[in-house]
This record gives C-alpha cells, structure tokens and sequence, in this order.
C-alpha cells in the first residue's frame, strides 16, 4: 500500500508530485486506478503521463462508481479507526492520524488484501481485469 498525505487542496500538482513519488516506488510500469476527479484527468496530469507512458498507466472508473473504488474502503477504514476518544484537533494532528493509520496498515498486508476481497472490486485481483 502507497499513500501520500497532504494537507492543501487536491489538484493536479499534487496528483503529479504523487505519480512521481509512486513510479519512483518501483521497476516496472505501475497501473493505476483512479476515478474521474478533475485533477486525474487535468491537462497537466495528461501532459505528465505522456512523458511517463512506460512508468505508469492510469485506469479510470465509470463516473460516479464509488463501489467499484477500493479507495472507499480504504477511506472507511480510516474513518472508524481514527481515534473516538480524543479528536484531532487541527490539520496537523489529523494529518499524523492518518499518516500513522497507513503506517499501521502497511505492516498488515491481510487487511490490505481484505480491501480487494468484495464482488464489487474483485476485478483488481482478476487476471483479466474488466475494462472501463
């Protein structure tokens, strides 16, 4: 599992400032899915993907299919395991929450894989991927 944590809003800067920290992750072509969210299909993201073809490959979702997103699930998670009993209470202590919640879960692959176990995003571990 790779993340970034950030703290302003989400654009295309940040999409490729992510896309390159990912494809640095690793020494074969990365495919990534993603779902429509203006940054991910921005002119500046495209322009970044074109001089990357051979490092990485987004997939995009149907347009609102949040079911199909493993992210959801991710983000679930995240949700009810942040702490109940004391609450963040600026940007800074949230942004470490979550920064240790992904830390946490790098360290347990089973419940990554649980991530990809529904009907719904099945298609990840597929040999034969659906196709959008």
């Amino acid at each position: 599992m790779h993340f970034m944590v950030f703290t302003e809003s989400f654009d295309a800067k940040v999409m490729c400032r992510f896309l390159d920290w990912l494809v640095g992750h690793f020494d074969h072509k990365v495919h990534l899915i993603v779902n429509r969210h203006s940054a991910h299909r921005s002119k500046t993201v495209r322009a970044w993907l074109a001089d990357h073809q051979d490092q990485i490959e987004l997939h995009f979702l149907p347009s609102y299919s949040p079911e199909l997103n493993p992210d959801e699930l991710v983000n679930a998670d995240l949700k009810r395991s942040l702490p109940h009993t004391r609450r963040a209470r600026n940007q800074a202590e949230l942004a470490a929450e979550t920064r240790r919640f992904f830390h946490r879960r790098q360290r347990q692959p089973h419940i990554v894989r649980g991530y990809f176990g529904g009907p719904h995003v099945r298609y990840v571990l597929d040999k034969n991927p659906m196709s959008f």
